[in-house]
């Protein structure tokens, strides 16, 4: 700083405001400060501005895995929100393992972090209650926390799968089938609910053979709609549960000697450029990133109610055509 104060011919604190974006530097100044600060190389200390702030303008984003379509829109908008808060953002992806999630958050903890945002992947945050005691501020996107009360940002997961079930029931099915993730996720569980109540609701039965829960690899999906499309009451539609269990459909039912109508949850790239384009139950992904975010933001700024809040996105239905295919008997 002395060497960008001689540079620019002004004094100590004036480089402080500068860097500092304080008021009560002229334009003139401030832009000699600037041009001296770019000539010299000159970056902030902010291990020492962290003495003095105790603030380090940093978040951590824990979520499932960043490589899916959702997650990496929803990080977008999570780093979007920070940056405009002059705050660096750093993810990782837990792989959906307790163990990792836990890790990564007590890392980004021990890196002081103002604040996170947490996609869950275990059932027990108790762990994190030190940290935010400490001051950390935690809110939880997509599942709620685990004994724990904490601010979190949901999706109207069984909402929307009533009106997708709704929806091919409108087109005449009766026999549908439903592939969801594994039963011990909050969102796979809300969303087998959904199918359960709307099924109910319709006045039609769920046999044990119309629904599978579990991995969402392709090898488990594959096997579990060849189950559903045998037998004497194979399915005419089929709900998938998430955006990968949908890809895989896609492909199985491409084969099949006769049309299968198909609903998936979550959008997914070129979904509307297959024959026929699939409809789907979109989340609002961004929405969710950037209400997560500006939450944390508000309960950092002590802007937020005491008590943790809980905020639920509505999802939209998108006709595109696979859905309303009508039965083919």
């Amino acid at each position: 700083m002395k060497d960008v104060a001689a540079r620019a011919g002004v004094g100590l604190k004036t480089v402080s405001r500068v860097v500092n974006e304080e008021p009560g530097v002229t334009p003139d100044t401030a832009a000699r400060v600037q041009a001296a600060i770019e000539a010299l190389g000159f970056r902030r200390n902010d291990s020492a501005r962290l003495l003095r702030t105790r603030r380090t303008s940093s978040v951590g984003l824990v979520l499932e895995d960043l490589a899916d379509p959702f997650y990496a829109a929803l990080s977008r908008a999570v780093e979007d929100v920070a940056r405009a808060h002059g705050a660096l953002l750093f993810t990782g992806s837990s792989a959906e393992d307790p163990r990792r999630e836990q890790e990564l958050v007590l890392a980004f903890c021990a890196r002081r972090v103002d604040g996170l945002v947490v996609v869950p992947a275990g059932d027990d945050h108790l762990y994190l209650g030190p940290e935010i005691e400490a001051g950390v501020a935690t809110v939880f996107v997509d599942r709620p926390a685990g004994r724990l009360e904490a601010d979190v940002v949901l999706t109207d997961n069984a909402g929307g799968v009533r009106e997708g079930i709704a929806h091919l029931v409108a087109h005449g099915h009766r026999r549908i089938g439903f592939i969801g993730d594994l039963p011990g996720i909050h969102t796979a569980a809300e969303r087998l609910r959904g199918y359960r109540e709307a099924m109910a609701g319709a006045g039609l039965p769920v046999r044990a053979e119309w629904c599978a829960m579990g991995p969402t690899t392709p090898d488990r999906v594959r096997a579990a709609l060849a189950a559903m499309l045998t037998g004497p009451e194979p399915v005419t539609a089929l709900f998938a549960g998430n955006n990968r269990v949908t890809v895989t459909a896609v492909r199985v039912l491409s084969g099949q000697p006769r049309p299968i109508a198909l609903v998936g949850f979550d959008d997914f790239e070129l979904a509307d450029l297959l024959d026929p384009a699939v409809t789907v139950v979109a989340q609002d992904a961004p929405g969710m990133g950037r209400s997560a975010a500006q939450l944390l933001f508000r309960r950092l700024d002590g802007l937020a109610p005491a008590e943790p809040s809980r905020v639920e996105l509505p999802v939209r239905l998108i006709p595109r055509g696979s859905g309303e295919i009508p039965p083919a008997e």
